[in-house]
């Protein structure tokens, strides 16, 4: 019994009479009129462009290297600060303050600044605290450190923060000697309830270490 012929293999599919790939000159895509498969040819010296799916060629020059990132400058930062304390009716209260994020957002935290000069970790905890909290202190241990990184448009700082708890010895509640301006608003607040009030986790955490500390002593 004679085979059945096969239909005739239409031109520019692979295999046709054409014998050129999808898209070469003469035939489009099937099914898609007026779409042309491939990239475009190649400059001459130069290796052609791979096409992905779609037919489009990737913007991509090989004749032009990578581009390379210069990493930015590390710089360190030491700062003190911490917890001024002082307590009425048998409750330990801390002097807090509310300061602006990056975000311009009020978050409260705990009084702290750079060290100045050849000043002590100490040293800049007692004046930053009555600068911003207008209380002053005196040391009576030290709490911990914390350290992190932050980057900002020209280097990344490598922050390290000496915390250290105090006992207020004078002074009045104000804002107003804060030299740079940035505490806007202070606040005694119960050790106690700093955990809800404080808004870093560090500094909950050292919060918490005081209250510790603090319930130990007649």
């Amino acid at each position: 019994m004679p085979s059945a012929a096969l239909p005739p293999v239409p031109r520019g599919v692979p295999g046709g009479r054409s014998g050129g790939p999808p898209g070469a000159a003469g035939g489009g895509l099937p099914g898609l009129p007026g779409v042309r498969g491939g990239a475009p040819p190649a400059p001459a010296g130069r290796l052609p462009v791979p096409a992905p799916p779609g037919g489009h060629a990737l913007r991509i020059d090989p004749s032009v290297p990578p581009r390379r990132t210069t990493p930015l400058p590390v710089v360190d930062e030491t700062s003190a600060g911490g917890l001024v304390v002082t307590r009425e009716g048998g409750v330990h209260l801390a002097a807090v303050i509310a300061r602006r994020n990056r975000a311009g957002r009020l978050e409260w935290c705990l009084p702290k600044g750079h060290l100045e000069g050849d000043e002590t970790p100490e040293q800049a905890a007692v004046r930053e605290i009555a600068e911003e909290t207008g209380i002053d202190g005196r040391i009576l241990r030290r709490l911990g450190v914390i350290d992190y990184w932050f980057s900002g448009d020209d280097r990344r700082v490598h922050k390290v923060v000496h915390h250290f708890l105090l006992g207020a010895v004078g002074g009045e509640l104000t804002v107003e000697g804060d030299p740079d301006g940035e505490a806007e608003d202070v606040a005694w607040i119960a050790v106690a309830s700093l955990h809800e009030r404080l808004a870093y986790p560090n500094e909950r955490r050292l919060a918490q270490a005081a209250l510790a500390l603090l319930d130990r002593t007649p």
